[in-house]
């Protein structure tokens, strides 16, 4: 038996199968690290027919999911990575005016965020939480969000970060400090109930 007849016979192999095999988890990936539908969709679409391109020189290191996994994650970044360009130079300041409205002239917080006591893994897999997160990251500037879902979400260091969004590493500070502020104090007033916080001291 040849490598072709072999792969036809294993469905997991089969290029023909790799969309209802992994179709659903890949767009499931995609969605909860770009928080857009239709992005997640394209980004989906565009993992595959890069695998199909490339799968002659599969080296079978790893599984095909795994492999699969790897392609979308690399278009994920090129996404925020083309995102970055079309965006403003500087988006520090748009939310400014948001930020300013929870600390005092003396920077200090106006009401203090609440210790959480909720587990964030455990959020993180509750679909409602993640619909509120999205909802959060949807109301920061552009470079903010990217730069909160690259460092959080998709894992990737500062370095990298300053890299994909073409900023400076001051600046990659500056946009996870306040894009961190503002996720934290919009997910205590949208999402988090009285149980699952408690006031500061």
């Amino acid at each position: 038996m040849n490598k072709q007849q072999s792969i036809s016979n294993n469905p997991v192999e089969n290029p023909e199968k790799w969309v209802d095999l992994y179709g659903d988890y890949l767009y499931r990936y995609a969605l909860y690290r770009v928080y857009e539908a239709t992005v997640a969709e394209d980004l989906v679409q565009e993992t595959f027919l890069a695998a199909l391109r490339s799968f002659k020189n599969f080296q079978y290191r790893s599984s095909i999911k795994t492999w699969l996994t790897g392609i979308l994650k690399h278009k994920i970044i090129d996404h925020f990575r083309k995102k970055a360009k079309e965006q403003q130079i500087d988006d520090i300041e748009p939310n400014i005016n948001k930020l300013d409205d929870l600390f005092t002239k003396n920077g200090q917080w106006k009401i203090k965020p609440a210790n959480w006591n909720a587990d964030p893994q455990k959020l993180y897999d509750q679909k409602e939480f993640i619909k509120i997160l999205h909802k959060c990251l949807s109301e920061l500037p552009g470079r903010q969000a990217s730069a909160f879902i690259l460092r959080e979400i998709v894992g990737e260091k500062t370095k990298e970060i300053c890299k994909i969004l073409d900023i400076s590493t001051t600046n990659c500070w500056v946009l996870l400090h306040r894009a961190r502020m503002y996720l934290r104090r919009c997910l205590e007033i949208k999402w988090f109930t009285n149980e699952d916080v408690r006031e500061s001291k």
